[in-house]
């Protein structure tokens, strides 16, 4: 062993445990005591156990802490990991930051969509344990949450039930009818006519008489519907609410109503959500009996992977104070802020305006750290990496909102060490190495984790500095 992390080193009923470094860069886990239940080899008094599935599980059993739990209305951050090794720097980030109004903060630091699973080739599992391993290293005891983000169907759904996800990130995106928003009345008049009724429970009729007779009170304004905004909302939202309905009967009949959280996401749309469809699909939602913590509008202006917001921030900060009365008057419920990262614009609003009841994702920013870490230590390697992403990014793209121009991403030979750390400042650049994760990761996954395995405190530094800029600015300081 080259050494125990110290943060590890815990005894509980006369067992001690910690987390160790093997002299090949390997992690172990080190049980003494009572190590039934856990497989590994004999040192001396000591079981140096790999760390595997059945491992974890059994570490899980012993330590509750390790174990993922619901986070409730209070403000939270999603800490999302693509590489399965920025725990330590995410819980050194929150600790960094743990001051003021950011105290309260309640973090997922197990948090991967099943996009990202697909091209990290990595399963739920995997995720989950990587993040305990990473809390049980830097001995965090805190409550914390896994999302499985972004799911779509049921089926998408099971794989993180079974490994013991508390969160569960509902994406109806493909029912959402974007073209409601701009389509002439005779349109959305058949639109509203053929959508699933006996799904959702309802008429037309009774739809027209619930929001057209019940204005909703606001702290200081009134929300009213007239008939064409309201069929607008209907034929826009109405399939994406029914699927959202059996999403959520699926997840409460796995794992019991009140034993898990759900959030509602509908970011990944091309049209914003108005105030008034947000009131909709609340309403029908509420009506029936989905129980949510947490929504994520498709929110005015453009929330682009890797760079700051894009749009007019009065607007935003307009938009998103009635986004946060019809939460509290319909909730109350958290509003979701996906593509979370690197949106420094509007995090004083949100910290201004959201009245705690914020949830903010990150994933890629992290995974942007490991490749500063890189262009950092080993610059050639970065080079390549970076070949590979401008290679790319035109296929890799296509699934996200980006708008960078590859053109304006110099090529790697061109650029000195200097001018390589520059990149991570640059708006092209960041989309770039953003989205092409999974291209980098099936080329050079091994080697990359290598290095970042030689280099963790590095890592480790880069993350900790690069988050708590999110942290701090979420908090308004």
């Amino acid at each position: 062993m080259t050494g125990v992390y110290p943060c590890s080193r815990v005894e509980v009923d006369g067992t001690a445990y910690s987390l160790a470094r093997a002299a090949d860069g390997r992690k172990v886990l080190i049980v003494r005591g009572n190590v039934q239940g856990f497989a590994g080899e004999r040192q001396g008094e000591a079981l140096v156990c790999p760390l595997t599935p059945a491992n974890a599980a059994a570490l899980r059993s012993r330590l509750p802490w390790l174990r993922p739990t619901l986070l409730g209305l209070q403000p939270s951050f999603g800490f999302g990991d693509r590489l399965g090794l920025a725990t330590p720097g995410h819980v050194r980030a929150l600790r960094g930051a743990l001051c003021g109004s950011v105290a309260a903060l309640r973090p997922c630091f197990a948090q991967q969509s099943v996009r990202e699973n697909t091209r990290t080739g990595r399963t739920p599992q995997q995720v989950l344990d990587d993040a305990m391993w990473g809390l049980f290293q830097e001995g965090w005891r805190g409550p914390w949450g896994a999302d499985a983000d972004h799911l779509k169907t049921p089926e998408e759904a099971d794989a993180f039930i079974a490994a013991g996800y508390t969160f569960y990130t509902v994406d109806p995106g493909e029912y959402v009818d974007n073209s409601a928003t701009t389509a002439p009345p005779e349109a959305i008049a058949e639109k509203v006519r053929t959508l699933p009724w006996d799904e959702l429970e309802d008429t037309p009729r009774d739809m027209e008489l619930r929001y057209l007779e019940r204005p909703l009170e606001l702290e200081n304004s009134v929300l009213a519907f007239d008939l064409p905004p309201l069929h607008r909302a209907a034929a826009k939202y109405g399939r994406a609410i029914a699927h959202t309905a059996r999403m959520y009967r699926h997840l409460a009949a796995r794992l019991g109503e009140g034993r898990f959280e759900l959030e509602v996401s509908v970011d990944e749309t091309e049209t914003p959500t108005s105030p008034e469809e947000h009131l909709y699909i609340a309403g029908e939602l509420k009506r029936l009996g989905v129980r949510w913590v947490s929504l994520a509008p498709r929110f005015v202006g453009r929330f682009e992977k890797g760079v700051d917001y894009l749009g007019d921030p009065e607007v935003f900060a307009t938009e998103f104070a009635r986004h946060v009365a019809i939460a509290q008057v319909m909730g109350p419920y958290k509003l979701s802020l996906h593509s979370g990262s690197d949106k420094f614009t509007v995090y004083p609003i949100i910290a201004q305006l959201g009245r705690g009841l914020v949830h903010v994702k990150t994933a890629g920013t992290s995974y942007l750290e490991a490749l500063r870490t890189v262009a950092q230590v080993d610059p050639a390697f970065f080079r390549e990496l970076l070949g590979c992403a401008r290679m790319c990014y035109e296929r890799d793209r296509v699934s996200y909102h980006v708008s960078a121009h590859l053109a304006h991403v110099p090529a790697p030979r061109s650029l000195d060490s200097v001018a390589l750390l520059g990149l991570f400042e640059q708006f092209d650049a960041r989309q770039v190495l953003h989205v092409t994760f999974g291209s980098v990761l099936e080329r050079f996954g091994e080697r990359l984790l290598a290095t970042l395995r030689v280099y963790e405190e590095a890592y480790y530094a880069h993350l900790e500095a690069h988050l708590k800029r999110h942290l701090a600015a979420l908090a308004g300081r």
